[in-house]
């Protein structure tokens, strides 16, 4: 539900949306905040594709768009390949 909510500029693919469901991602109001930041400090940089990680989660993001394409939990960080991003991030 939270994801629904207006609490920040950014948008959630319905891939992405399946992805924190399925995976039972906790993303508490705080997280969106420095989630959006980290998005924000990206596109200062002229990031496009961005990995963000956030505590032991972590999202694709595409920056122009603001767009979360997708998300995973510490399972599946630690068996992925991320390809197409030009930019990691750690959201504090």
């Amino acid at each position: 539900d939270i994801l629904n909510e207006e609490i920040t500029r950014l948008k959630f693919s319905q891939h992405a949306k399946n992805r924190v469901e399925a995976r039972n991602l906790e993303i508490s109001s705080e997280d969106l905040t420095k989630l959006d930041e980290a998005v924000d400090k990206a596109s200062e940089k002229g990031a496009k594709d961005s990995l963000i990680f956030l505590r032991d989660m972590a999202f694709i993001v595409n920056v122009k768009n603001r767009t979360v394409v997708t998300a995973l939990d510490s399972e599946q960080i630690k068996d992925n390949v991320f390809t197409n991003i030009d930019s990691v991030l750690i959201a504090k």
